[in-house]
């Protein structure tokens, strides 16, 4: 089992939280967390999806599994991964599941 910070804990300092999301590109299902401001500016995931100056968004504690019918084995896990916003078909909040 692995030791990880709550999903609302700050990792940025106190004006930020982490929110899990799940993306889909046309290849892969893509789940990890992504950082946003506490309330106000950039406080939600459609505004760093909307963000025009920004090619790329970025994950932490990321599972990347094809779409292609492949199993839990191929999933690979990264501390990091940056996802080019045209790839993008569609992104959800995603909420971990209870271990």
């Amino acid at each position: 089992m692995e030791d990880r910070p709550p999903e609302d804990a700050p990792p940025g300092g106190m004006g930020s939280r982490r929110e899990r999301i799940r993306i889909e590109t046309p290849r892969h299902r893509i789940e990890g967390f992504v950082t946003l401001a506490r309330d106000g500016y950039r406080s939600r995931v459609s505004d760093i999806l909307n963000a025009s100056e920004r090619d790329f968004l970025t994950l932490t504690d990321v599972t990347v599994a094809p779409l292609d019918g492949g199993d839990e084995q191929q999933a690979e896990h990264h501390p990091f991964l940056a996802v080019a916003r045209r790839h993008i078909v569609f992104a959800v909040t995603s909420h971990a599941p209870e271990e």
